[in-house]
């Protein structure tokens, strides 16, 4: 049987900015962009979620729930620091780590560095040392698989501990809202609550031919979560499938100068990006989402590779250009721009000869 650990840190981004700045604490903080911009908040502290304040909320929205809030910009340095420092607690036990983000990660300990027999004894061990060393708190869940641990360790936030026990799944799982499960959705949640299936003792009464029949091939998944049945591995490193960029304007705009002005930059941000992961891409894609919040995406792939600034700019100019034309009648302004790359080359010699261009 396995044991797997979640660790979840608390309001992680929001409580490095308390931990830094005494003024901030007890107080409600946003981590996001400015309180009147369009940009999304990227935490918020416990403080500012009393308000309704959640993350991936448009700031101004914040800033209507909670107009006494501490709005300040990410310092994802910083985070990324700490979470390099976190994830060496991890491996002090088990070398099965699975970050999720910097603030999140399953841990599989069924066998262990220390030979603990207790999954829960190295969960509460990784929470005291996270607290001596960085001053914050995480949330942590103990359970056989990864559904279970995820689900667990929301159960005391903030700063808690949740075991599973063997045997304890079904009644673990059986008041839970549908809503709360990890993997279902609010459009999801809307249709399961309308086929009469609220929380996880309803769904369980659920006949899998009938899941499948409405929802397809996650119909067979939402049957074994109402049974906490998970056989996923924790997967300590997973390749990137894609790397990409995107920016939000302050305004919606039509100019098309200042759009390509905003595509020579993000070609250089992402050039950067690929340097630092050591990627090359064989197609390039361009995503835009215009003022109604329509998004259109055009892609070109090549025999050759994406990964210098001036060839992802030149390309995205293209596609650009191409959209454009599309959209002269009627015009629409456009919110948000962004350039990825996929379909990566497993031949990264050229990226190698030329390691100056990436610092």
């Amino acid at each position: 049987m396995k044991k797997i650990i979640h660790i979840d840190m608390d309001a992680f981004y929001a409580s490095v900015e308390q931990r830094d700045f005494p003024e901030m604490r007890g107080k409600p903080v946003v981590v996001g962009g400015s309180p009147h911009s369009r940009g999304v908040v990227c935490a918020a502290s416990y403080e500012a979620r009393k308000f309704g304040v959640r993350s991936a909320i448009p700031c101004f929205q914040a800033y209507k729930l909670c107009p006494e809030a501490i709005f300040t910009p990410p310092r994802f340095e910083v985070y990324k620091s700490i979470s390099k420092e976190i994830r060496s607690i991890f491996l002090e036990y088990t070398d099965l780590v699975e970050p999720l983000s910097l603030d999140e990660a399953y841990l599989d300990v069924t066998i262990n560095k220390l030979t603990i027999p207790l999954a829960s004894t190295i969960a509460k061990e990784i929470r005291k040392k996270i607290f001596e060393r960085t001053e914050l708190t995480c949330s942590a869940g103990v359970a056989q698989n990864k559904f279970l641990a995820k689900m667990a360790s929301e159960k005391n936030k903030p700063n808690g501990l949740y075991v599973v026990l063997p045997g304890e799944e079904e009644k673990f799982l059986d008041e839970i809202p549908l809503y709360s499960f990890h993997g279902i959705g609010k459009k999801t949640y809307e249709k399961l609550s309308q086929l009469g299936y609220t929380k996880g003792s309803e769904l369980r009464k659920a006949e899998e031919s009938f899941l499948v029949q409405e929802f397809g091939k996650m119909g067979g998944v939402f049957y074994r979560m109402a049974r906490g049945l998970d056989d996923r591995e924790v997967i300590p490193f997973r390749d990137p499938k894609s790397i990409g960029v995107e920016t939000t304007f302050s305004h919606d705009s039509e100019d098309f100068s200042y759009l390509l002005f905003t595509l020579e930059s993000l070609s250089k941000e992402l050039e950067e990006r690929m340097g630092r992961k050591n990627k090359q891409g064989k197609t390039l894609t361009l995503k835009i989402k215009f003022e109604d919040f329509t998004v259109k995406q055009k892609s070109i792939s090549s025999d050759s590779v994406f990964y210098l600034a001036d060839s992802l700019f030149q390309q995205s100019s293209n596609l650009l250009a191409t959209v454009w034309k599309e959209n002269i009648d009627p015009l629409r302004k456009i919110r948000l721009l962004g350039i990825s790359v996929t379909n990566f080359s497993s031949d990264t010699t050229t990226n190698q000869d030329q390691p100056s261009l990436f610092g």
